[in-house]
């Protein structure tokens, strides 16, 4: 059982006029976001990192979240995802926008928060997700929000997979069956584990249409087949679809089966948007991973060998992870899919649109030196067998 009354800590910010707003603080006016990818910008801001799970809580704690917040509205990256599983994360941006009010009023940007999951367990129970939509706003500052998934929905469902680790985009072709997405199994439900994400969704639905708190619906999760067959069982037993699908980890230069699988979610499923997110991978692709990497042995030794051979092209030990950058938003360009970058400071800030701007501008992912790093990457997850390789769900 969640709760949701406890007192939220509390993160006070000076004025605004005692906050640093330099030259640091002012965006580069070629990289601003023009690009828009139905209503979305190219990047969105994700803001896990405004929280303990990445950072410290000197960090957190400080003006650093409100000045990248800040700088990102001013490059037009003016859609930030939240939720209540990352900490005090709402809080955090939560104070952060209401104090830039008044350069940035509440419909100048777009709030995409979530429910279900929370650092204590989930509960997808109609009654909960009331109550964490009534938190939701209340540390947002605001009295809408534009977009709640239902977040994990993997962890509650049944996953129905024939295995959970693997290439599954077999799952749209000869495998339909053992996925559980034959047209012939449209709107079947497995387990009662199933009724428990179609009562959720049902909730946030009415949320959404008679009450108007919530403006846009979506679930989240990781393994691309089970949220296909998800949102195809939400259209067909609730008689409408979720406007968006959200997975992370499946457009990244080690798994870019996002690309195979967006074209189905509209089609089959109503699904207006898919949205991406985590191009480096859960820091898989950095040369100092996770220790707790949820991917195989397999797929972490080869991205160390990736990290060691970026080195011959920038000492600094950035090349991989722009490398990693630059294919996402290439491939996600390509698609129409933006992407959630998870960003801490204004740095981040700047070379993430930068990243962007060499892409969408300067046509990056067309210079023979750039496809041939790509190449050498992939080739080395492709040696292992692990390229487009999902890992298993922890």
């Amino acid at each position: 059982m969640v709760h949701f009354d406890a007192p939220d800590p509390d993160y006070p910010l000076p004025p605004l006029n005692e906050i640093p707003d330099d030259d640091a603080d002012k965006p580069k006016e070629a990289y601003k976001l023009t690009t828009t990818l139905n209503g979305f910008p190219a990047i969105i801001f994700g803001t896990a990192t405004f929280s303990r799970i990445y950072n410290e809580a000197d960090h957190i704690s400080g003006v650093t979240p409100l000045r990248a917040a800040r700088l990102a509205l001013r490059y037009g990256m003016n859609v930030f995802d939240t939720s209540p599983f990352y900490g005090d994360s709402e809080i955090i941006l939560g104070n952060a926008l209401q104090a830039l009010e008044p350069e940035f009023p509440r419909d100048s940007y777009t709030l995409i928060t979530k429910v279900g999951r929370y650092p204590t367990g989930f509960d997808y129970t109609p009654e909960a997700i009331e109550s964490s939509i009534a938190r939701s706003l209340r540390r947002l500052h605001t009295d809408y929000l534009d977009v709640v998934y239902l977040h994990d929905v993997e962890f509650v469902a049944d996953e129905k997979l024939p295995r959970r680790g693997g290439n599954h985009v077999g799952a749209l072709k000869e495998e339909r069956e053992q996925y559980g997405l034959n047209e012939d199994q449209e709107g079947e439900t497995y387990t009662d584990k199933d009724h428990k994400v179609l009562s959720a969704v049902k909730k946030l639905f009415e949320l959404r249409d008679d009450r108007g708190v919530i403006k846009r619906v979506g679930i989240s999760g990781f393994p691309l087949p089970t949220l296909l067959r998800l949102a195809i069982l939400i259209q067909k037993r609730l008689g409408k679809p979720v406007d968006l699908v959200m997975s992370y980890c499946h457009l990244t230069l080690q798994n870019s089966t996002l690309e195979q699988f967006k074209s189905a979610f509209g089609p089959r499923a109503g699904v207006k948007q898919v949205i991406t997110a985590s191009p480096i991978a859960m820091a898989l692709l950095r040369p100092s991973p996770l220790q707790a990497h949820p991917a195989p042995l397999e797929i972490r030794e080869a991205a160390k060998r990736a990290a060691q051979l970026s080195e011959e092209w920038d000492a600094s030990g950035t090349g991989l992870p722009d490398l990693a950058l630059q294919y996402t938003f290439a491939r996600a360009r390509e698609i129409g899919v933006p992407v959630a970058v998870g960003l801490s400071t204004l740095e981040e800030v700047h070379a993430s649109v930068k990243a962007w701007h060499e892409v969408d501008a300067e046509g990056l992912a067309t210079k023979e030196e750039w496809v041939t790093r790509v190449k050498s990457v992939q080739d080395l997850f492709k040696d292992v067998q692990m390229l487009d390789y999902s890992w298993a769900t922890p």
